[in-house]
């Protein structure tokens, strides 16, 4: 065995297995299996144009190299952005662990309550903080974060009668430059009027509906906005505050000036600046808006036994059930990111963050009281810590620079500088030293923080925050510590077994694609410091963008969009952009399959468009019949169709040419949704099959860690027609020569996590790319042949193999009262996260094994799955006390005295030898979905705390 090979370490299989599987699937190779399962017509004739596989010794020293090509200067640029202090104890237990990173979305609660526990405490952290009622588990960034609040806050308009027609929104000129890019993508495709200005000057017109505040300024300056939020409630024009949450610990909460929505971004709380991302941005409203806030929400429900249990609260919110009437497409949270926020708030409690927000305030006093001594005049009367001072700025960047230091230079005579918990006293002097030179004085050393206050007395800090048990119990090392790994002991991550989702690619996450997380030479980069101090981000990315444009067979990458969804929001919105170029601004419709993402719709309704749903076949493919008929009747308005290919049902479309080709003939753009790429790569690409751009997954097919629902990656690869439209920033130049606004809030979305992409295709090579993807296809028809005789596979192709994942059906079982839930929670006791359930179609599972795991994974999964089968079939039809219906079995039921079940504990617990030397027990049994929707506590307050209320 050739130890050096990357492919041999990350695809599962090993080459003595490969005969026997071939022979359980029908096939003579895995030639003649890809020949069978992928159309010829879009089949790539010839090896994509990519370099040969690095070893990870390679990978490493490679990596290690490009890391020292970046400048990384003390950097006070702040604009959203300020390097943070991570405990270790955080960064060795939850950043660099894959019991941490590799964990999946906790739609199965069960085997989530880890995770649910770090969330919860994250958004107890936020709502405390910002004095809302209700926050949610975390948004993309802070950008994103307001134009959500823009949009909550358009859609809850029309409960004021006043306001059904506003459509003006007033933005703060104190608002972060890529906050106000975002704001301008987002409103006007749904007819939203942004008006910029003075809030001391605004009118309060009827014609308003909202307003969005930056606390504090972009400048640094502290506003007291009591009156103008006393002015707008009156006018019933809704407020939100974009607050910087450090600053919360000092300045009053905006909840408590009566405002509708405070959001803001998380990254200070310990989290790397990674060059943009990924960060967890938060969001918090109050609770009459719960139906309508974006992302998700972590709710405190029961379980069978009446414990207390964390589940996801009210998902019929979501896109994937509201579809074209939700009002957000976000379907992924910075989960990773918030969890560690949450960790390092638990870690330094109430009293901590006092003293961090207090010695970035005196470090700021000191710096500002030491510059005027020098003669400069620092305009910020008040600030937490920011200063602006009045000079020639082009003299003190060019020395600034000499020394490697960042200051932020809003124009020709303003430097401004922000202070960061990572600012020394010796910092301190060194910013003196560039001031004093440039006007040739000497200035005296600084020894000591002066203690002063800044802060407006009327806008200071006076309520109390994080009271729970939760801040003040675990502030040294080892409490910390064991916290945590409690916690990971709760959750079913890859390091347990399989998680064989569909339409999610589980797949490994290389250690070595990890490493480099942890190295401040990438850690610490701001996202605005000037482009040649990035050059090794930038070597990443632009070879990164290459080689994501020729493996889908297009023309130009942006590596924006920080998330799937964000990804198809770009892809319309240059699709949009292009048609208005020629003078179609009248193109806004969106042909959608029936079986799409739910994201899908969404996408298309907050890019303007509208949704024409087209019909499936019962095979399961797109009706080309029902296709054409409505391409034609919509041709002179038609914009685009979005397709995911492979289907959703888990088939590669023989008439995907023949699709596409129908769109263009009637003026339309195709959208390719990329979340099926796994099945493509080395293969076939978008642009094979008649593309005009496409979104990717990093975090599915690109090997990005999920955990627990984020960080993810969506970039767009886009044809030569759409190269001009992407995304550009508005700070540092990114995108095409007629580039949209931008996308997400930093210039490459979250570059951090890219390396792991750039790493796994660096890696993987030419080769290993394509066998990866040959195996993903034989793992799942592995999967589906075995499965044969005791599940019927809904779809397949037309020579009856399954692309790379399949769709499994179990409605026949409802004849006995056994839903596809009781599979799912069984699975549960066999050691098992369930496949995805009911979607595309409910009662179903959508089974995808990925290349990543072996011949020992999936036979053990097939044999629960079959045993699971046979349990079904000596269940009493109408008799609920069974095996299924009481899954899943926890530790305690187990050791409890009594046992009132017709089966043994054995059978519980231990259906099948393996689980005897690796058994995962869930820590809470079956979870009341119902009642934690009709009872939503969504802070980590005591239980009893609500029941005395």
């Amino acid at each position: 065995m050739n130890t050096d090979i990357f492919a041999l370490r990350h695809i599962g299989p090993r080459e003595s297995d490969l005969p026997q599987m071939l022979e359980t699937v029908g096939a003579s190779s895995l030639d003649q299996l890809m020949y069978e399962t992928v159309p010829d017509d879009i089949l790539i004739k010839k090896a994509l144009d990519l370099d040969v596989a690095m070893s990870e010794q390679e990978y490493l020293e490679h990596i290690t190299e490009l890391s020292s090509k970046n400048k990384i200067f003390k950097t006070y640029i702040g604009l959203g952005y300020n390097e943070a202090i991570m405990p270790p104890v955080i960064q060795r237990n939850v950043l660099e662990n894959p019991g941490w990173y590799t964990a999946y979305t906790p739609y199965q609660a069960e085997i989530a309550q880890g995770r649910l526990e770090a969330l919860l405490n994250f958004q107890t952290a936020i709502t405390d903080l910002t004095g809302m009622e209700l926050a949610n588990a975390s948004l993309l960034d802070e950008s994103t974060a307001a134009a959500e609040a823009m949009s909550l806050l358009f859609a809850v308009r029309e409960k004021e009668k006043k306001q059904q027609n506003a459509s003006k929104f007033f933005v703060s000129e104190e608002i972060l430059p890529q906050t106000l890019a975002l704001l301008q993508t987002r409103s006007e495709p749904i007819g939203i009027e942004l008006v910029v200005g003075n809030h001391e000057e605004f009118d309060f017109a009827e014609d308003f509906f909202g307003a969005i505040l930056q606390y504090p300024g972009r400048t640094g300056k502290v506003h007291n906005y009591k009156d103008f939020i006393q002015k707008a409630n009156d006018a019933q024009i809704k407020v939100a505050v974009a607050a910087d949450i450090l600053s919360l610990v000092m300045l009053e909460s905006p909840g408590n000036f009566g405002v509708d929505v405070v959001v803001g971004t998380t990254q200070r709380f310990g989290i790397p600046l990674g060059y943009g991302g990924p960060h967890a941005a938060y969001f918090a409203t109050k609770e009459e808006y719960k139906r309508n806030i974006p992302g998700r929400i972590i709710g405190v429900s029961k379980d069978a036994d009446g414990n207390r249990a964390l589940r996801m609260a009210l998902q019929t919110r979501e896109q994937h059930i509201k579809r074209d009437k939700a009002t957000s497409n976000i379907c992924t949270a910075q989960v990773l990111l918030a969890v560690m926020a949450g960790m390092y708030t638990v870690y330094h409690g109430p009293e901590g963050l006092k003293y961090i927000a207090q010695k970035v305030h005196n470090t700021a006093v000191t710096l500002a009281s030491n510059l005027e001594k020098l003669g400069f005049e620092q305009i910020n009367e008040t600030f937490f810590d920011t200063i602006a001072i009045k000079t020639d700025a082009t003299k003190i960047k060019f020395l600034a620079e000499a020394k490697e230091v960042n200051f932020y230079y809003p124009d020709n005579a303003t430097v401004s500088i922000s202070i960061n918990e990572t600012t020394t006293i010796k910092d301190l002097n060194k910013i003196l030293s560039i001031f004093s030179e440039a006007v040739k004085k000497d200035s005296q050393k600084i020894t000591e923080l002066e203690i002063g206050n800044k802060i407006p007395e009327e806008v200071a800090r006076k309520t109390e925050f994080l009271q729970q048990d939760v801040f003040n119990s675990y502030h040294s090392e080892t409490d910390m510590m064991r916290y945590i790994k409690k916690l990971e002991r709760r959750d079913l991550s890859l390091t347990h077994s399989m998680i064989a989702l569909g339409s999610c690619t589980m797949k490994l996450n290389a250690a070595a694609e990890m490493l480099p997380l942890s190295d401040p030479m990438w850690g610490n980069m701001h996202p605005f410091v000037p482009v040649e101090q990035a050059e090794g981000y930038q070597f990443v990315l632009k070879k990164l963008e290459k080689q994501l444009t020729e493996i889908t067979g297009f023309a130009a990458t942006s590596l924006q969009p920080n998330s799937g969804a964000q990804g198809e929001f770009a892809g319309l919105m240059v699709i949009r952009a292009y048609h208005e170029s020629r003078g179609d601004t009248h193109r806004n419709i969106c042909l959608i399959p029936s079986s799409a993402h739910g994201t899908n719709p969404a996408s298309a309704v907050m890019a303007g468009m509208k949704v024409v749903v087209t019909k499936s076949t019962d095979e399961g493919n797109i009706d080309v019949e029902d296709l054409r008929e409505k391409a034609v009747k919509y041709k002179d308005n038609l914009a685009c169709l979005m397709v995911t290919y492979p289907s959703t049902h888990g088939v590669y479309e023989s008439a995907i040419r023949e699709i596409t080709g129908i769109i263009h003939e009637n003026g339309g753009q195709v959208y390719m949704d990329g979340a099926n790429m796994n099945a493509q790569v080395g293969l076939t690409n978008p642009g094979a099959i008649g593309a005009d751009v496409c979104h990717l997954n990093l975090h599915k097919t690109f090997a990005i860690p999920h955990g627990g629902g984020g960080p993810g990656v969506g970039p767009i690869c886009v044809a030569k027609q759409l190269a001009p439209f992407l995304p550009s920033n508005p700070i540092i130049k990114t995108g095409g020569e007629e580039a949209i606004s931008a996308i997400s809030a930093a210039p490459f979305g979250s570059s951090l996590v890219c390396l792991i992409s750039y790493a796994y295709i660096c890696m993987l090579g030419v080769n290993g790319l394509k066998k990866a993807t040959q195996y993903a296809i034989l793992n799942a028809n592995y999967i589906k042949e075995r499965l044969n005789g005791h599940y019927e596979v809904l779809y397949a192709g037309e020579r009856g193999r399954a692309a790379h994942e399949m769709i499994v059906d179990c409605r026949p079982f409802k004849e006995k009262g056994i839903e596809v839930t009781d599979i799912a929670k069984r699975l549960i006791d066999y050691g098992f996260h369930a496949p995805t359930v009911s979607f595309p179609i409910a009662g179903t599972l959508m089974i995808e094994p990925t290349e990543s795991e072996s011949k020992v994974s999936l036979d053990q999964f097939c044999d629960a799955m079959i045993s699971i089968r046979r349990e079904i079939e000596s269940v009493e039809k109408d008799n609920p006390n069974n095996v299924l219906k009481n899954s899943p079995h926890t530790l305690q039921l187990l050791t409890a005295d009594n046992w009132d079940f017709p089966y043994t504990r054995k059978e519980a617990a231990f259906p099948m030898d393996y689980l005897s030397e690796n058994k995962f027990w869930p820590s809470v049994r079956r979870i009341d979905d119902a009642f934690g929707d009709r009872n939503l506590i969504c802070t980590c307050d005591p239980i009893e705390s609500y029941m005395e209320a």
